[in-house]
């Protein structure tokens, strides 16, 4: 029978799901936070996130937890949860490296009666049908008799100081009936939002894998009708705006869909989908206009320098921000990036601005090289890409200033009045 009062937990993955929840785990019960990066590791024990997903006096009042690069470590620990990114490949197919790694790793350290976790999104099977297999061909213990195992879906929102961790209600689940009940109350020791206790895995990866997929639906739908409405010379938010005085009407905004979530998990659905012989349509064509986005965006910038005689190929075009969301230093899967990449087909000199992200990381992700502030009267163009406090903050005169006598201002987040923007999604 396992019990909450001699558990010591092991969090595999320190980044923007483990952190948090190592922490958390780490005010209550002896808990490892292990990652294979050693610089990270070594910055958590000097109690500091390049994340600035937990403040400093957070790491200092998790009182149970130490940090480690070295899997021995992990031999302590009965029970594991796994949190690492699961990504998509270049083929937008589902890149579970990560994770079979994880379950490989652990295979070496996993004791009879253990209990593994995983948090990572998935598609409905993968764990039981990859990860779990990992782990027996390794260890030579067999699932549900010798070791157990849980699927609880990350739901952590990067840069939202409001839902955090605790305050964010849980789904659980569990191999077993009493391996679930255990799981779902170890959850529920330390979120005071409650928890959902699912009937299986599955059920619980599936739930995981379609919150990201209506949001990316609905923001591709939005898209859409700013494509539609641009076309019409109908300001966009203007409609929304209307629209949204109903009470039912959903308050989506269009943009760029990146991230590690929204912009990859319905990958990771229509994947499962097709390998059991289903075409998913309406899925697929929502992550086709979120995709192309990015283009879209820079056509209507190149046209609109064009019809003001404004010169396109060797113009200086400043974009404000590359994160994937606003004030958060999260680069992942950012779309910022095919703006980029559109721009350069132009032969546009491009500038990059923002003060929330690493050089290095921006750099070595997508070799861009950021500058350290903008230029003055030196852009053509300028496009407002995410929505960062900072740039909100700027005044007309701020902003004007960074300009040519003439030039185009894109907004794409409706930050600013809307009388300084020239253009808008």
């Amino acid at each position: 029978m396992h019990s909450l009062d001699n558990i010591k937990l092991g969090i595999i993955g320190l980044g923007y799901v483990g952190l948090p929840l190592a922490v958390e785990f780490g005010k209550k019960y002896p808990t490892l936070g292990f990652d294979i990066n050693t610089k990270r590791v070594e910055e958590l024990k000097q109690g500091h996130d390049f994340t600035l997903e937990v403040a400093a006096e957070e790491l200092a009042d998790s009182a149970f937890i130490t940090y480690s690069s070295n899997v021995d470590d992990l031999k302590d620990c009965n029970i594991y949860i796994v949190t690492v990114p699961t990504p998509i490949d270049k083929h937008k197919q589902p890149d579970l490296t990560p994770l079979v790694k994880a379950s490989a790793m652990l295979a070496k350290v996993i004791n009879k009666g253990d209990i593994v976790i995983y948090e990572s999104t998935v598609y409905p099977g993968a764990t039981e049908e990859v990860c779990l297999p990992e782990i027996e061909r390794n260890s030579g213990l067999v699932f549900n008799q010798d070791f157990y195992a849980g699927y609880s879906p990350e739901r952590i929102n990067p840069g939202d100081k409001e839902h955090r961790v605790t305050t964010i209600l849980k789904v659980t689940s569990g191999s077993t009936p009493e391996i679930s009940d255990f799981i779902d109350s170890l959850y529920k020791s330390i979120i005071t939002a409650g928890t959902y206790q699912a009937s299986s895995i599955q059920v619980a990866e599936a739930a995981k894998v379609i919150e990201n997929t209506q949001r990316d639906l609905n923001i591709a739908l939005i898209n859409e009708l700013a494509v539609i409405f641009n076309k019409l010379n109908i300001d966009t938010e203007e409609v929304l705006k209307a629209a949204g005085t109903k009470w039912n009407f959903l308050p989506f905004r269009p943009g760029l869909v990146g991230g590690h979530c929204i912009g990859v998990d319905p990958y990771y659905l229509t994947h499962k989908a097709q390998a059991i012989g289903y075409n998913p349509e309406v899925i697929l064509a929502g992550r086709r206009i979120n995709d192309s986005m990015g283009e879209y965006v820079v056509s209507q910038l190149v046209k609109t320098m064009l019809k003001r005689k404004l010169p396109v190929n060797g113009a200086n075009v400043l974009v404000m921000g590359l994160t994937f969301k606003e004030n958060c230093p999260d680069v992942r899967n950012t779309k910022v990036v095919d703006i980029l990449t559109e721009l350069a087909e132009f032969d546009i000199n491009v500038d990059v601005y923002d003060p929330w992200v690493n050089p290095e990381e921006a750099k070595h992700e997508y070799n861009v090289d950021l500058i350290a502030a903008p230029k003055s009267a030196y852009y053509d163009a300028v496009i407002f890409a995410v929505a960062h406090n900072q740039f909100k903050a700027l005044s007309a005169n701020d902003i004007k200033a960074m300009m040519k006598s003439e030039h185009v201002i894109y907004d794409l987040k409706y930050m600013l009045d809307k009388e300084l923007a020239d253009i808008r999604l």
